[in-house]
């Protein structure tokens, strides 16, 4: 680690982890595995099927995991038969956790702290995930209108994420997002209300293996719908909004998702696509597409 460290007690706090960032930098909000003592790899379970090789039980490190908290079959992982690996995403909970509610001291120099981390990880990671949709909202131009509220919810979050390990275990994450939901849906409305015609509405419909080649999806809501191995070829889903929609093995082959909202780049993991496929500008392409 560079920089110095106080001690206080087990926890240590680094200084250049203290202060929050600005609320347009999404440095945070990505996930930094070097920074991180492979907490996802420890921390969540998972049961053999077409997702994970092995069984696993929360608390327990995955037999993949090296000394030094890297995979070491990361390169490999969907030819060993670890694709659900491939499109997790901590949203930079992993790093905050370590090198913040830790302050670096691992669970292996720190036994003691291993099963406090395991608690603290998926809290964190759900505060991460609101945090990186309310940025996203923020910027939104369309959205000002609860830029305010929005900013403030986000000072909020970010204030909770910097607490002690007991201070966010008791956190009610599902409540907090219950609050911070409308705000999301309104800067959603807002954007949306900018694209012509009429907008569809899928929200949490039932949509698994639908045939939507090439339909005009273009500012619908398809927040929570469930889209696994639907057929979205050559559709149009610019401004769509795709908070929570479950998009694993569906077919994105030369669809337009630029401009889509709320689409986290797990989800297009999970999804199959091509050079083809539009994609927002923070985003990356898959490598297995």
């Amino acid at each position: 680690m560079r920089g110095a460290r106080r001690t206080t007690g087990v926890r240590t706090v680094s200084p250049q982890h203290e202060a929050p960032r600005s609320f347009g930098d999404r440095t945070d909000l990505r996930a930094d595995c070097a920074a991180c003592f492979g907490l996802c790899c420890v921390a969540l379970p998972f049961a053999r099927s077409a997702d994970f090789a092995a069984d696993k039980a929360a608390g327990r490190p995955c037999s993949n995991l090296r000394q030094d908290f890297r995979c070491g079959i990361h390169e490999r992982l969907r030819d060993e038969g670890y694709p659900g690996c491939t499109v997790f995403d901590c949203f930079g909970a992993g790093q905050k956790v370590s090198q913040v509610t830790f302050g670096g001291t691992d669970w292996r120099r720190a036994p003691e702290s291993a099963r406090s981390m395991v608690e603290v990880f998926p809290v964190m990671r759900q505060l991460h995930e609101l945090l990186h949709y309310v940025t996203e909202a923020l910027g939104l131009a369309a959205a000002r209108p609860v830029h305010e509220e929005l900013r403030k919810a986000r000072a909020r979050i970010d204030g909770l994420t910097r607490g002690s390990a007991e201070s966010i275990t008791g956190l009610d994450a599902n409540a907090l997002r219950g609050e911070v939901n409308p705000l999301l849906l309104r800067a959603s409305e807002l954007a949306r209300a900018r694209v012509p015609g009429r907008r569809k509405n899928h929200r949490g419909a039932d949509l698994i293996g639908a045939k939507l080649s090439g339909a005009d999806l273009r500012g619908a809501s398809l927040r929570g719908a469930l889209l696994v191995a639907a057929d979205l070829g050559g559709a149009d889903l610019r401004e769509a909004d795709l908070i929570g929609a479950d998009l694993r093995d569906a077919d994105l082959r030369g669809a337009d998702l630029t401009g889509a909202l709320f689409l986290t780049q797990a989800q297009l993991n999970a999804a199959r696509g091509d050079a083809a496929t539009a994609l927002p500008p923070a985003l990356s392409r898959p490598a297995h597409w």
